[in-house]
C-alpha cells in the first residue's frame, strides 16, 4: 500500500496520481475522512482509558457508600472503553482497506490508458519474407511441436501440449534464462505454486484483479500464482533483511496460471494467451534510493534475452492506467508478430517501489530506523518466446532457423525441419 503519511501530507500529489491513471481523486478523500474518524476514535478511547485507570486508584482508597458508587461508575466507564475500543478497531479496519483501494503513485510513467504508452525505442529490424507468411501455430503444428487439440480435449480451451521440439524450445529458452541470471549474481529458486491468501493480497494480485487468478475454496484456501513474483515477494514476508551489501535478486522458475477473464476473443489462437505457462521472473530487494537504477538493470537482463532470440522488439514505457495494482513504473518489451503485423508483449518489468514491501513488512534497517524495502520485477523468459520465434525464423517451406543464442541449449541445433506423418 502506498504511505498513509505521505498521503495526509500531500493529498494533491496522490490526487494527481489517481487522475493518471484515470481512476476516481474521491479514493483519496475517502482515506483522509476515515482517518480522521480513526484518530477521533482513538482519542477517545485512549481518555476513557485514562479516565478508567484514575477511577481504579480511587476504588482502592475509598470504602463505604463512597466505594460503592465508585464502582458502579467504574462498571459503566469500563464499558465505554470497551466499546471505544471497538469503534476504534472498526475504524482503523475501514480507513485501512480505503487505504488499501488506492494503487501505487506512478512514478515518470506517461498518463492515460492501455493504447497511451510512449516507445523508448525500437531494436532490430521487422523480417520481410518472400512467401506467405504463418502464424506460429501452424508452423508449430508442422514441426508437430504444439498440440491445442489434444491439449483442449485434456483441460479445455487455452491449454496445450508442447511436445518434441516444442518442449525442447521452452526448455532452451527457461535454462538459458536461469543460465544468464546466475551468471548475474541472481539466486536460482523453484518456487511454490500455491500460495496463502496474505501472500497473493499482499503483491497486488487481489482486489479489482482478483477475478484473473485461480482461487481453490474447496477446503484449502489457496491461489495458484499467475507469476513467481507472488512466491518471491513472500519469500522475506515479515523480515528485516540486509541490504548493506547491494540488492538481494532471485530467479524464480515456476509454471504460471491466468484465468484470463474478460480477454475471450483476444489472441484466441495458438499460444498467445493461454490458461498456464512457464517463466523466468528475476526479482530484487533493494534500497528504495536504488530502485531506479536497478529498474533499468532489468531491462537491460531482459534486452539480452531478447538478443538472444534474435527477434524485433520495441520497448514502451507503459501508461498509467494499464499499470497493476503495485507498479510504480513498468517498461515491456514487445516482439513483432509478423502474422499480426503488429507487437506483443514478451517481457515486463516492473518496480513496485515499497508499495508490496509495506503491504508484507519486509524491511530495512538504516541509520534513522526500519523502513519498507523496494521490489522490482522482470520477466526473463516464458513460453510466449516461442510464438516469436518460430514467426520471426519461419522459413518458405516450414522450417525453423534456430536463434544463435539457443544453439548451445538445443545440441547445437540450426534449424527445426518439418515433421511428416500422422500426429
Amino acid at each position: 500500500m502506498i504511505d498513509l503519511r505521505h498521503l495526509r501530507e500531500n493529498p494533491e500529489a496522490v490526487r494527481d496520481a489517481q487522475r493518471a491513471r484515470r481512476r476516481d481523486p474521491a479514493a483519496v478523500d475517502a482515506v483522509l475522512e476515515a482517518d480522521v474518524r480513526w484518530r477521533e476514535m482513538t482519542a477517545a478511547f485512549e481518555s476513557a482509558r485514562a479516565e478508567q485507570k484514575a477511577f481504579g486508584k480511587q476504588v482502592a482508597q475509598a470504602q463505604g457508600e463512597q466505594k460503592q458508587a465508585l464502582l458502579a461508575e467504574v462498571k459503566q466507564l469500563a464499558a465505554d472503553v470497551k466499546r471505544l475500543e471497538a469503534e476504534a478497531g472498526e475504524a482503523l479496519t475501514t480507513r485501512d482497506a480505503a487505504l488499501r483501494e488506492i494503487p501505487n503513485l506512478s512514478e515518470g510513467a506517461p498518463e492515460g490508458l492501455e493504447d497511451d504508452f510512449t516507445v523508448r525505442e525500437h531494436v532490430g529490424e521487422v523480417p520481410r519474407f518472400e512467401h506467405p507468411v504463418k502464424d506460429h501455430l501452424e508452423i508449430a503444428e508442422g514441426l508437430r511441436a504444439i498440440d491445442m487439440a489434444r491439449g483442449a480435449k485434456v483441460s479445455g480451451a487455452r491449454f496445450y501440449f508442447l511436445r518434441g521440439i516444442g518442449a525442447q524450445l521452452e526448455l532452451a529458452i527457461l535454462n538459458s534464462a536461469i543460465d544468464q541470471a546466475t551468471k548475474a549474481g541472481f539466486t536460482p529458486m523453484i518456487t511454490p505454486t500455491l500460495v496463502l491468501p496474505e501472500s497473493m493480497e499482499g503483491t497486488g494480485f487481489l482486489g479489482e484483479h482478483a477475478d484473473e487468478v485461480y482461487h481453490l475454496d474447496k477446503g484449502d484456501d489457496l491461489y495458484l500464482v499467475g507469476t513467481s513474483e507472488v512466491a518471491l515477494a513472500g519469500y522475506h514476508k515479515d523480515e528485516v533483511i540486509d541490504l548493506s551489501d547491494g540488492p538481494l535478486r532471485y530467479a524464480g522458475w515456476s509454471a504460471c496460471y491466468r484465468r484470463e477473464a474478460g480477454s475471450y476473443g483476444k489472441d484466441t489462437r495458438g499460444i498467445i494467451r493461454v490458461h498456464q505457462f512457464h517463466k523466468v521472473e528475476m526479482f530484487s530487494y533493494c534500497r528504495i534510493e536504488d530502485s531506479y537504477e536497478e529498474h533499468e538493470r532489468l531491462l537491460d537482463w531482459e534486452r539480452e534475452m531478447m538478443a538472444r532470440i534474435d527477434v524485433p522488439y520495441r520497448i514502451i514505457d507503459t501508461a498509467a492506467g494499464d499499470l497493476g495494482t503495485s507498479a510504480a513504473r513498468k517498461f515491456d518489451c514487445e516482439a513483432w508478430m509478423p502474422s499480426q503485423s503488429t507487437y506483443r508483449e514478451l517481457t515486463s518489468t516492473s518496480n513496485t517501489t515499497q508499495f508490496q514491501a509495506r503491504r508484507l513488512n519486509i524491511r530495512e534497517r538504516t541509520e534513522d530506523g526500519l523502513r519498507p524495502v523496494a521490489t522490482l520485477n522482470g520477466t526473463l523468459g516464458t513460453t510466449r518466446f516461442l510464438a516469436a520465434i518460430l514467426e520471426n525464423h519461419q522459413q518458405a517451406d516450414g522450417s525453423v532457423v534456430v536463434p544463435e543464442g539457443l544453439r548451445p541449449y538445443l545440441g547445437g541445433r540450426e534449424v527445426f525441419e518439418v515433421v511428416g506423418g500422422a500426429a
